[in-house]
């Protein structure tokens, strides 16, 4: 799977492009930064896993050989080392190498292999090409230039040219933004049907356009297992979604804790003065399943 191609699906769709970055928001706020593992190491580490399955952090070392610090290492040069160990890509084509007890690499668990970690939203990448397509079509759609505005037609036979002059410079004049252009034809004596405009897979009359992007959206969230309330999805009813901060407290429970626990493997390399925390779970009463 390239790391590079992940990257870039980033920006083809709003919500695929949004949802990492809001769940790494999420662990960020339960995360209780020290000496040893900053903000910073924490936000460049979860935003790499929640896109790419798997962060990497170098560890940092005093002289005694004591683990001081975490460092965040780009997972999308990252790679594993065949013999063991770690190498990092660099831009002009050189690497770095780390041994096996440099790195501290935290991965989503693949049931196929356990070299390199996995995203879980790789199902809805289909459902994510599709949007973009269609989002790209009504573009080219707009941009293309090839259709009209309307077409006013007359077919009076006693229209002097004089008149279809003057009639086609007020058309002009009047155009609309963008590509839509309308055009005047005069056929004297034409029949009622003389000019049709006979539509070959208009997406826009058939409202496909909202139905694709409503059916893809819904995939990608799902992929993510993102709440909709919590994606930023207008509700269709009055109703809603319900209490927003109850879905919020389970959402963390569920999808976010789960998370933190695996990030408390670099605590078990880290000085016991080093080591972050997470915040306690507010005690509501309420289940979370």
């Amino acid at each position: 799977m390239s790391r590079q191609g992940l990257a870039k699906l980033l920006r083809a769709n709003a919500h695929h492009g949004a949802i990492p970055g809001f769940k790494r928001n999420l662990l960020l706020r339960e995360f209780i930064p020290s000496a040893g593992f900053s903000t910073r190491t924490m936000s460049r580490a979860a935003l790499d896993f929640m896109v790419f399955g798997e962060a990497y952090l170098y560890r940092t070392r005093n002289a005694l050989g004591q683990v001081i610090e975490m460092q965040h290492l780009p997972t999308i040069n990252m790679r594993v080392k065949r013999d063991g160990g770690f190498v990092m890509l660099q831009a002009d084509g050189g690497e770095i190498e780390f041994s096996q007890e440099e790195v501290e690499h935290i991965l989503n668990y693949d049931v196929e292999q356990n070299i390199y970690g996995l995203p879980d939203y790789l199902g809805g990448l289909q459902a994510l090409l599709l949007n973009e397509a269609a989002t790209l079509f009504r573009r080219r759609y707009y941009s293309n230039g090839a259709h009209a505005g309307y077409i006013f037609y007359t077919n009076d036979p006693n229209l002097t040219e004089e008149d279809e002059d003057e009639l086609k410079a007020q058309i002009t004049a009047s155009k609309g933004v963008g590509n839509f252009r309308s055009m005047f034809v005069n056929i004297p004596n034409g029949a009622e049907k003389a000019i049709q405009i006979i539509p070959v897979g208009d997406f826009q009359a058939k409202d496909e356009l909202e139905k694709v992007k409503n059916i893809t959206r819904n995939d990608v969230i799902a992929a993510w297992r993102m709440n909709p309330a919590l994606a930023g999805i207008i509700p269709e009813n009055s109703a809603g979604f319900g209490d927003i901060e109850k879905i919020d407290r389970v959402y963390t429970s569920n999808e976010i804790r789960p998370i933190c626990q695996l990030f408390d493997q670099a605590n078990d390399t880290l000085r016991e003065d080093r080591r972050f925390h997470w915040r306690e779970a507010p005690n509501t009463g309420e289940t979370t399943t």
